[in-house]
């Protein structure tokens, strides 16, 4: 049985089929409306970093390429990275219009194949909550080695702070007994939380906000 830390057999598991991994990456089985729930992520993106027509991105978690399919267009060059080679080939057929869009298979607990300063942007949406909080970290970090100076990196989690991420939260103290919890079950962060670990990585100008049930939180990588 895989552990919560082996990302990569879990997400296997969830991806055997197209359908079912767009059931767990967005939450539906019908592709329109997972390309309509990527809408809401651009417009975080935009709204917290920013997106430019020159940009290279990055993106932590790519799944199905639900995101980087919207964000293709707007952008000079996508990569997605996921632990998860099922994923990985989903996001690619699902890609294959997009000449400047590719996702790649990782480790599960960094960005390897990635070049140090090769990144004008780097995010990670809906994936945090599916990693141990030292994975995070080491994501952060990650993020702070692929980007050139003056990028910048967003993420988000569900929040423990406001009201609807503290329901979200209890809801999973009682959904399953201890050990039958799975492995992907989602946990949560704090503001908190997220600045110390884009402070310590060596982000500057690091910002969160509280949004219903999530956190986002962003900073730059000094020039």
């Amino acid at each position: 049985m895989a552990t919560r830390a082996d990302y990569k057999t879990t997400w296997n598991e969830l991806s055997q089929t197209p359908e079912d991994a767009f059931l767990y990456v967005g939450g539906t089985r019908d592709e329109t409306e997972l390309d309509a729930t990527a809408v809401h992520a651009v417009n975080v993106i935009r709204a917290t970093v920013g997106i430019n027509p020159t940009d290279e991105m990055v993106e932590i978690g790519c799944g199905v390429g639900r995101v980087g399919k919207g964000l293709s267009p707007l952008v000079k060059d996508w990569i997605g990275c996921d632990a998860s080679g099922s994923m990985v080939d989903h996001a690619n057929r699902r890609l294959v219009d997009f000449t400047n869009a590719r996702a790649i298979e990782v480790s599960g607990h960094d960005l390897k194949p990635l070049a140090d300063a090769s990144a004008d942007v780097v995010y990670s949406t809906v994936v945090f909550m599916h990693l141990d909080e030292w994975d995070r970290y080491r994501y952060v970090q990650e993020a702070f080695r692929v980007l050139r100076p003056g990028g910048r990196f967003w993420c988000d989690n569900i929040s423990l702070t406001t009201d609807n991420g503290w329901k979200y939260f209890e809801q999973h103290c009682t959904a399953f007994e201890p050990m039958a919890r799975p492995t992907h079950i989602a946990k949560c962060s704090t503001p908190q939380e997220l600045t110390v670990y884009l402070q310590r990585a060596g982000f500057t100008q690091v910002q969160t906000r509280e949004r219903d049930l999530w956190v986002d939180a962003w900073g730059v990588k000094p020039s």
